[in-house]
């Protein structure tokens, strides 16, 4: 049984700890985290808050994210384009000490981020049934330019997986994912130019904030995609961190309503990664298969930090069962699964 948090409230008590586990559907609790400092996790007490917002759009013809993140010792700004034709990926990364540049807002639903740093300019900006991406590159890829401008639809009914998860004792990890949200605007690459139509580009927004082990491994599983042409599909599936005894961020979306799902066994080879991945649910409501067409493997090796991530891009297929007991297939929806690991 997965405990649903349906009640606002403060994240954290006076003394640093969750005041609820689980999971919601909006972001109910207010994310405060001044009360970190009572954990007394030591002299870097303040470092050890790990801040993100990860944007990212996929379409049938390509995927374009973009990150901002305050990792506490650095701040970590990337952004990344992946070509599904030709499988070209080009990638663009900025670091700065100790979180410089990197403000977060406190709640996924209000606040803007504002990144500048020389040569690169991003911005993430929340609007009244929308929010905004704005990105200029100077030197993005082979001295190339890119230019993003993005508008980003959440209508108001969207329902999101949110997760409040205990890690051990004195830490946590709060999330919210947002699939399916319809797409508009455009980017340049040098002379190339993207088009994004709401009718085919749908994106996912990863919010994150917590206090993490310096050793850290997870699995994530993302897919947002069509059905027909008047239904979306989002998939969220993950595990690997944490203690879920309280719920899994297990789950997909049709048409904006999330249909919650219990534990999920992710098979894969990490032995060969563009083998097939199986995700397949307890109680049978969910059998997936992903086939990579692409390894998104990044190695960022920092010295007190260090990651490594293959990011599986492919087509899943198989079916889901809502909670209402009806059999969807799935068939060619493009997506990714994830295995990280991390230094932090």
């Amino acid at each position: 049984m997965q405990h649903e948090i349906t009640n606002s409230d403060q994240l954290l008590d006076k003394d640093g700890r969750l005041k609820q586990r689980g999971y919601a559907r909006r972001p109910l609790l207010h994310y405060n985290p001044e009360n970190v400092r009572a954990l007394r996790l030591g002299p870097l007490n303040r470092l050890r808050l790990k801040e993100w917002d990860y944007y990212a759009v996929t379409t049938p013809q390509c995927f374009f994210s973009v990150t901002v993140a305050n990792i506490g010792y650095i701040g970590l700004v990337f952004a990344y384009m992946i070509d599904f034709e030709s499988l070209r990926i080009d990638h663009a990364q900025a670091v700065t000490p100790l979180g410089l540049g990197c403000t977060m807002p406190r709640s996924s639903e209000n606040g803007d981020i504002r990144f500048r740093w020389p040569g690169v300019s991003i911005e993430m900006l929340r609007k009244v049934g929308r929010r905004e991406i704005k990105v200029d590159w100077r030197r993005f890829k082979d001295n190339k330019p890119l230019h993003a401008e993005l508008s980003i639809e959440q209508p108001e009914q969207f329902e999101s997986i949110v997760m409040v998860t205990p890690i051990g004792e004195r830490r946590f990890y709060y999330n919210q994912k947002i699939n399916c949200m319809p797409t508009s605007g455009e980017l340049t690459l040098g002379r190339e130019r993207i088009e994004f139509q709401p009718d085919q580009a749908l994106a996912t927004l990863d919010w994150g904030r917590g206090v993490w082990e310096y050793s850290t491994f997870w699995n994530w599983a993302s897919a947002s995609g069509f059905l027909s042409k008047n239904t979306t599909i989002g998939l969220n599936l993950g595990s690997g961190f944490g203690d879920l005894s309280a719920a899994t961020e297990n789950c997909f979306f049709i048409n904006g309503t999330m249909h919650k799902l219990g534990w999920v066994d992710i098979e894969y080879d990490n032995s060969n990664y563009m083998l097939p991945w199986r995700f397949t649910e307890a109680d049978g409501r969910l059998d997936l298969t992903l086939k990579p067409f692409v390894d998104r493997g990044e190695n960022l090796n920092l010295g007190l930090l260090a990651t490594r991530t293959h990011q599986m891009f492919g087509r899943y297929e198989g079916f889901v069962i809502d909670e209402a007991g009806k059999k969807i297939k799935v068939k060619d929806l493009i997506g990714w699964a994830e295995e990280h690991k991390a230094r932090w």
